[in-house]
C-alpha cells in the first residue's frame, strides 16, 4: 500500500508539474521567484488537494509563511484553509440524517445546501434549529478516514527510513513524531472528540474578554457530526475590512499572543491549528475560535521548562536555558554546559531588539535544529503541536502587525505565570490541589499495607520490610549508645568543673 501511495505522489508530481520549481528544470537559480509560470501557484494547490488531507494541511501550514514564500503562492494556499472544493450536499445531507436518525426537516427549521467552509477533512453547512437558534454543521468527507490511514502508514515507512539511513534518524524520534501527529489526526476524525476539545476550550475561557468560543449542541452531535453555535466576525486575514470596522489591530496582535500563552502555560491545553481560516474577529475586537479537531496537551513538567526556557531567552540569560535543558534530560547528560550555553547564545543574541518583522522563526529554527544536532538534543514529539503553533503565531502575527515586539508582550505574561508557579502561592495551590487526595488516602495506609504483606506469598517484601525494621533497630541502638555517650560525658565535664 506505501508503495502504490508513494508512486501516486510521483505520478500527481508530473501531471501537475511540480518539478519545474526544481531549480535544474525552472530555467533559472531560483524557481520560488520566477514569475513566468503564472501557473505554478494553482498547481500546487491543486496538487495538494488531489494528494489529500495531510497534504492539505501541508499547505495550510506554508499559507501562513509569506516570509519565505513569494506572494503569489501564499495567496494560493491561503485557499486551502476553508476553500477545498467541497463535496456533493446530497451525501452530507445523508450522512447528517444517518447520524441524527431523522431527516433534516426532523432536526432544523432550515439548512443551507451549499457549504459555507469546506477544508481538508470536512465541511460545514449553515442552520437554523426550531428553536431559532443559528447553527453551524461539520460533516466528515465521504471516506476521509481510509485517505488519512494511507497517507499515515506511508509516512510510518518513511520514519522508519530516515531511522535507518540517516545518522541523526534515531536522535530526531521520527516514528514518535509520526504516531504523535497521526494521534491528533485521529481526534480530527471524531467529531465528538472535538466537540469535547471546545467545550473545554470554552469553560476556560468563559470569562475572557479576548476569545470567544462557541456552544456544542451535544444532542446533536455523533463521530462524523457536530452542531455549535454560529458564530458571526471578520477572518483575521481581511486586515484592511477589520481597520474599517474600527478594529485596533496592533492590539489585536497583542491579545493573540497573551490567548496563545495562556492556553499554554496556563492550561496546559492549546488549539493547534490556527490558520487563518480557523480564526475570526469580532466587530468589538474579540477573537472567535473555530475548527477544534487539532489541540495541544503540556504537562505541569513541560510547561515548568518550557516557561524557563522562554523567560531565559527573554532575559538573555543563556546558561540557565541550558541548565533547564540538561535539568528536564532533554540533552545528553555529561554534555558540557559552557559549550551549550556558548551554541544557544550564537543563535539567540542576533534576534533580540527587534521587531517581529526582523525576527524569521524559520530560519531561527533551522539553526536551533543544527545546534541541537551537534549537541544531540533529543526532539520530543509531545511538543511537535506547540511548534508548529508556534509557526502559525508568527505568520498571524506578521499579517496583523509587522512591528510587534513578540518578546517584549509575552515576557510580562510569562513572569507572573512562573510567579504564581514558584515560592509559597504555588505551594499552597498545590496543597489545596492534593488535599482531598491525602485526607482519603493516609487513613488507609496501614490497611493497604498490612493486605500488601498478606498478599506477599513469597515473602520478599516482608523480608525486605524485615530488613528495614532490623537496620532501624540498629540505627537507634547506636544512637541511644551515643546520646548515653554524650550524657556521661556532659556529667563528667559538669564533675570536673565544679
Amino acid at each position: 500500500m506505501s508503495l502504490l501511495r508513494l508512486a501516486r505522489i510521483l505520478w500527481v508530481g508530473l501531471r501537475f508539474r511540480l518539478y519545474r520549481f526544481l531549480p535544474q528544470f525552472s530555467g533559472g537559480t531560483d524557481p520560488s521567484r520566477d514569475v513566468k509560470d503564472s501557473t505554478r501557484a494553482v498547481r500546487l494547490r491543486e496538487a495538494l488537494e488531489t494528494l489529500g488531507p495531510i497534504f492539505v494541511k501541508f499547505g495550510q501550514i506554508l499559507s501562513t509563511r509569506r516570509d519565505l514564500l513569494p506572494a503569489d503562492l501564499a495567496d494560493e494556499l491561503a485557499k486551502l484553509q476553508d476553500r477545498v472544493p467541497p463535496f456533493d450536499p446530497d451525501l452530507a445531507i445523508a450522512e447528517i440524517e444517518k447520524s441524527l436518525g431523522k431527516n433534516i426537516q426532523g432536526s432544523f427549521r432550515a439548512f443551507e445546501r451549499n457549504p459555507v467552509a469546506s477544508a481538508s477533512v470536512a465541511q460545514v453547512h449553515l442552520a437554523v434549529l426550531k428553536d431559532g437558534a443559528e447553527v453551524a454543521v461539520k460533516v466528515l468527507r465521504p471516506g476521509v478516514e481510509q485517505a488519512v490511514a494511507n497517507d499515515v502508514l506511508l509516512l510510518e515507512t518513511a520514519a522508519r527510513l530516515v531511522e535507518l539511513l540517516w545518522a541523526d534518524g534515531r536522535r530526531l524520534k521520527p516514528r514518535e513524531v509520526v504516531a504523535e501527529f497521526a494521534r491528533h489526526l485521529d481526534d480530527e476524525l471524531d467529531l465528538v472528540r472535538e466537540a469535547a476539545n471546545a467545550s473545554l476550550l470554552r469553560r476556560n475561557f468563559a470569562q475572557s474578554p479576548l476569545l470567544a468560543v462557541p456552544a456544542i449542541h451535544w444532542d446533536l452531535c455523533s463521530r462524523r457530526v457536530m452542531v455549535m453555535q454560529r458564530m458571526h466576525g471578520t477572518p483575521i486575514s481581511q486586515v484592511d475590512v477589520l481597520r474599517r470596522k474600527g478594529v485596533d489591530i496592533p492590539v489585536l496582535a497583542r491579545a493573540g499572543v497573551e490567548i496563545f500563552f495562556t492556553q499554554v502555560f496556563r492550561d496546559g491545553f492549546f488549539h493547534a491549528d490556527m490558520h487563518p481560516g480557523n480564526i475570526l474577529v469580532s466587530d468589538d475586537g474579540k477573537y472567535v475560535a473555530l475548527d477544534f479537531g487539532i489541540m495541544g496537551t503540556l504537562s505541569e513538567v513541560d510547561k515548568s521548562y518550557l516557561a524557563q526556557n522562554f523567560l531565559a531567552f527573554f532575559n538573555r540569560d543563556y546558561r540557565r536555558a541550558a541548565q533547564a535543558h540538561l535539568d528536564a534530560g532533554w540533552v545528553p547528560a555529561g554534555t558540557r554546559l559552557d559549550e551549550f550555553e556558548a551554541a544557544i547564545r550564537a543563535v539567540c543574541e542576533p534576534i533580540f531588539a527587534r521587531p517581529l518583522k526582523e525576527i524569521y522563526f524559520g530560519k531561527l529554527l533551522l539553526r536551533l535544529f543544527q545546534t541541537s544536532r551537534r549537541f544531540n538534543v533529543e526532539i520530543q514529539p509531545q511538543l511537535v503541536m506547540l511548534q508548529k503553533t508556534l509557526l502559525n503565531i508568527e505568520g498571524l502575527g506578521r499579517e496583523l502587525d509587522p512591528d510587534l515586539d513578540l518578546w517584549q508582550t509575552a515576557k510580562p505574561y510569562l513572569e507572573r505565570w512562573m510567579s504564581e508557579q514558584v515560592g509559597w502561592r504555588g505551594l499552597l495551590r498545590t496543597v489545596r490541589h492534593e488535599a482531598p487526595f491525602w485526607a482519603q488516602t493516609l487513613p488507609a495506609i496501614p490497611r493497604l499495607l498490612h493486605r500488601l504483606l498478606a498478599e506477599d506469598r513469597a515473602g520478599g517484601l516482608q523480608a525486605a520490610v524485615e530488613r528495614l525494621a532490623d537496620e532501624n533497630r540498629r540505627r537507634n541502638d547506636l544512637l541511644a549508645a551515643l546520646v548515653a555517650i554524650l550524657a556521661a560525658g556532659a556529667v563528667l565535664v559538669v564533675a570536673f568543673l565544679f
